[in-house]
């Protein structure tokens, strides 16, 4: 049998332009699903989705829901 875990969520807000970052931090923010300045996404806080918030956390604001 397999127990439903509560997982968290997280909400997203892009603060910084991607322009003229690391294509690290671009292709993170891609996968997130954050294409434009002051967009907002929400995402499971899966420990994949926080390694890539992690990576590029000096360009978002991010909130636990």
């Amino acid at each position: 049998m397999t127990k439903k875990t509560a997982t968290k969520k997280v909400r997203l807000t892009l603060l910084r332009s991607r322009h003229g970052q690391l294509h690290m931090h671009r292709n993170n923010l891609h996968g997130l699903g954050l294409t434009r300045r002051h967009q907002t996404v929400e995402h499971m806080a899966t420990p994949e989705i926080m390694g890539m918030v992690n990576a590029s956390a000096f360009m978002l604001k991010v909130e636990e829901v």
